[in-house]
């Protein structure tokens, strides 16, 4: 392995923990001896990186750095392709739209040859059975869970009976034919799963849950066993 793919590896790995992760586990964890571990990430925070921590406490990346020119592995732009064209289909019209423009503003600066990986990948995404129609309501609820702000939604369950609700969403789930949008309902006092296609009204309200979203998803995690992706 050259030492500029070493480099890469050691940004791709440290950007993967969200807490400082000591010297010693990213050494094992890309196969070099400590001293090169050490080297290279003081090469990495001489080029801009913030690479905050230092020997015996951990290591931990801040966002806004990225090397240049931006390079990935063949499984790496596979996934990239994959993934956009998923949810080019999956999701709501602007999440389209949103995937749509990542994968050209990767091909803008990546290799050429990269390039061509790129724009003749062979992975496809199938039909679904059927297509979801609530991309407005999706569209709603993606920006109050960015604002932190309450639901107040017209619902109905899979008998049809009706209710109102007041919820704090923090996550969507996606499937083949359903969206669900994960919340803690007021109503029910705990966390409960809400089917778009069965959300009848929706209104933003001016209150912001009381508290931060990454906590209560670390909560629901928790209680469902589900873990982080």
């Amino acid at each position: 392995m050259s030492r500029a793919e070493r480099l890469l590896e050691l940004m791709q790995t440290l950007r993967r923990y969200r807490y400082p992760v000591s010297g010693k586990q990213l050494a094992s964890e890309l196969g070099v001896s400590i001293r090169t571990l050490y080297r290279d990430i003081a090469s990495l925070q001489a080029q801009g990186a913030h690479i905050e921590g230092e020997p015996g406490v951990g290591y931990l990346l801040r966002p806004g750095f990225m090397l240049p020119p931006l390079m990935f592995s063949d499984e790496e732009i596979e996934a990239l392709v994959l993934g956009s064209r998923w949810v080019s289909r999956r999701g709501d019209a602007k999440l389209g739209e949103a995937a749509r423009n990542v994968i050209a503003k990767v091909a803008a600066v990546i290799p050429a040859e990269l390039r061509q990986e790129l724009e003749t990948s062979t992975l496809l995404i199938g039909p679904a059975a059927t297509q979801p129609e609530d991309d407005s309501i999706l569209e709603r609820v993606r920006a109050a869970i960015r604002a932190e702000r309450k639901l107040c939604i017209a619902y109905g369950d899979s008998e049809g009976n009706p209710s109102t609700r007041i919820i704090w969403p923090f996550a969507v789930g996606f499937f083949d034919t359903i969206r669900v949008v994960v919340a803690w309902c007021e109503l029910r006092k705990g966390f409960r799963h809400f089917r778009t296609d069965r959300i009848g009204e929706l209104h933003s309200l001016e209150a912001r849950i009381p508290r931060r979203r990454h906590d209560l998803l670390k909560e629901w995690r928790e209680y469902k066993g589900v873990e982080p992706q």
